[in-house]
């Protein structure tokens, strides 16, 4: 009882964010928790946010189909039961690994903003838009390209044919499915009259209130988009009557009509991209390079505080001294992430951010014994001055992870995206469309007129904190596969379960349940929990402002120990970890 008094003090002292304003930031808000065990398994895996969508991409592995196979039928079947984190109207990168030719590939399937965008696409009279009415306006709507990234890695990697790939989410989109509680739950904080008519129709009663958990759901819309895709490839997506649908969904939306056009679909291309790899630990990590900012300010965090003999050791798990500087390094990370990551076709990014003699002297502003206030971006080599405007970039999360190894030792992390939670809220063809475009800066540039690396152009893609990531042991050989959803915050979870498994031997289940934290720049926002609240008074001795707030993650991780699968899944989700 008197701990409980103690925690309850405690909350009261850091206000928790509960209020509409923050749960904007977090807009999946929390909606409980589920005690899950550590899943292991010999031959393969797959570890997502739904079941029915792990077992999907399980037949597919048990049909002897690649980790890209099972990875594609999974998103197929989130894409239905978890329409409001990621789906065919949205993005992804997948990061995979190719066991017999021993590489890793990526392949970058953000959304890009019409052929028309301009700069000030968000400002109105000389002021950025409401970020509420951005978001459900046209204007947010990028190009969708999670069904050309899948094809080209399907193309490149898959082994079953690709209409095989269709028919779970197609059964389940004619036959119904239960409607899962977690998005009850959001339906019922959203609000129908946040809809598009059609979504409306679809996730609600007539009456305006959210179907209940456990009603049966049929989409004969979505399974006609799948059988389209199926037999069709891309082309039936950006082509023909589903693009029409996008189309005349955008031009539909309230409070500003989109520019997309037809061409803006037709000519969207998934890219191959060269991996971000580095070490750490005497380990390789390989990720996603920009667009996605998550691998880079993921390597600079862990290099930062590779040499603190505060961090490393089972000992040093969560204690206050290694959460500090955990936090300070990632407010270093952050604040190059925020000046200088953007499309790298748009934007020349910086070479020397993962320097070691940059990162030595970024390292010397971490003081073991104090809090920094929020730093300045550093001064990379290769550049005189900080050569990009302040930014002005507001990112929230709605989207997924999923981890897949296959029989033969190959791997896939994929982490996939329609932005905010329910995206637009516009609805075409079967499927949400996302909100991708107000991950740009919502204005061009800062007071002193320097634009910003990550304004809005005609084509380009807007920056992402998404971090699928690969790890490989010291020999080379695939030793893990993990990533999560949560906005910017994404970065700190996959951040915090890196270490949580590499420096203090922590499972994948233990890493995903361990409780959130980190630092963006501000404040050290941390997840209200008995084992983390009591910590609290130490962290407020280093000069930290500390924020308790929900921190909605989902991390979804598959670990290779002593010859096994190991898999976890984020108990803060529906998430599970399948495999044989």
């Amino acid at each position: 009882m008197l701990r409980r008094l103690i925690v309850v003090g405690l909350l009261a002292a850091w206000p928790l964010a509960a209020d509409a304003r923050d749960l904007q930031r977090e807009p999946e808000a929390a909606t409980g928790t589920a005690d899950k065990s550590l899943v292991t398994a010999d031959r393969h895996m797959v570890v997502a946010a739904h079941p029915l969508a792990a077992e999907a991409g399980r037949d597919m592995l048990r049909k002897g189909g690649s980790a890209v196979d099972a990875a594609i039928a999974t998103q197929l079947v989130l894409g239905l039961v978890e329409p409001q984190s990621s789906g065919l109207g949205g993005g992804a990168f997948i990061v995979h690994w190719a066991n017999a030719a021993r590489s890793v590939t990526t392949y970058d399937g953000r959304e890009t903003a019409p052929a028309s965008a301009k700069p000030d696409r968000f400002v109105v009279n000389g002021e950025p838009m409401d970020f509420p009415d951005a978001v459900r306006s046209g204007l947010s709507v990028g190009v969708p390209g999670v069904v050309r990234a899948m094809e080209l890695a399907h193309g490149k990697h898959g082994k079953l044919a690709w209409a095989d790939l269709f028919a779970p989410a197609i059964t389940l989109a004619d036959s119904g499915f239960a409607l899962p509680s977690r998005l009850h739950d959001l339906l019922k904080w959203e609000g129908a009259e946040a809809f598009a008519p059609d979504a409306r129709r679809y996730f609600f009663n007539d009456d305006g209130t959210p179907k209940t958990a456990g009603t049966i759901v049929k989409n004969p819309d979505y399974a006609a988009t799948l059988r389209a895709i199926a037999s069709g490839g891309s082309k039936a997506f950006y082509e023909g009557p589903i693009a029409d649908a996008i189309l005349a969904a955008v031009a539909a939306a309230p409070i500003a009509k989109s520019d997309l056009t037809a061409a803006d679909l037709a000519g969207y291309q998934a890219k191959e991209r060269a991996a971000l790899c580095f070490a750490y630990r005497a380990r390789k990590l390989c990720g996603m390079g920009p667009p996605s900012s998550g691998a880079i300010t993921i390597a600079q965090t862990l290099k930062l505080i590779e040499p603190f003999s505060e961090v490393p050791g089972a000992d040093n798990a969560m204690r206050a001294s290694a959460l500090h500087v955990i936090a300070e390094a990632e407010k270093l990370a952050y604040a190059d992430r925020n000046r200088y990551l953007a499309d790298p076709d748009f934007v020349a990014v910086p070479d020397g951010l993962l320097d070691d003699g940059y990162l030595a002297e970024r390292r010397k502003l971490i003081n073991v014994n104090a809090a920094m206030e929020r730093p300045e971006a550093g001064l990379p080599p290769g550049i005189a001055k900080r050569t990009f405007g302040v930014d002005a970039t507001y990112e929230v999360a709605g989207t997924s992870h999923l981890s897949v190894v296959d029989d033969q030792g190959n791997a896939v992390a994929m982490t996939t995206t329609i932005e905010g939670a329910f995206g637009s809220h516009l609805w075409a063809a079967g499927f949400l469309l996302n909100n991708e475009l107000t991950d740009f800066s919502l204005v061009p540039a800062g007071r002193d007129g320097v634009v910003a690396a990550n304004a809005v152009a005609g084509g380009k893609r807007p920056r992402s904190s998404m971090s699928p990531m690969l790890i490989f042991d010291a020999n080379g050989a695939l030793e893990g596969v993990t990533g999560s959803p949560g906005g910017s915050r994404i970065i700190m979870f996959v951040t915090k379960t890196l270490i949580a498994m590499l420096d203090w031997g922590m499972d994948a289940q233990q890493a995903a349940a361990l409780p959130n934290f980190g630092s963006d720049g501000g404040a050290l926002a941390f997840e209200p929990s008995v084992s983390f609240v009591l910590k609290a008074i130490a962290l407020k001795s280093y000069g930290h402002t500390l924020n308790a707030e929900y921190m909605t993650s989902g991390v979804h991780t598959i670990l290779r120990r002593n010859g096994k699968l190991e898999g976890g899944a984020d108990p803060r989700r529906e998430g599970v970890a399948l495999g044989d």
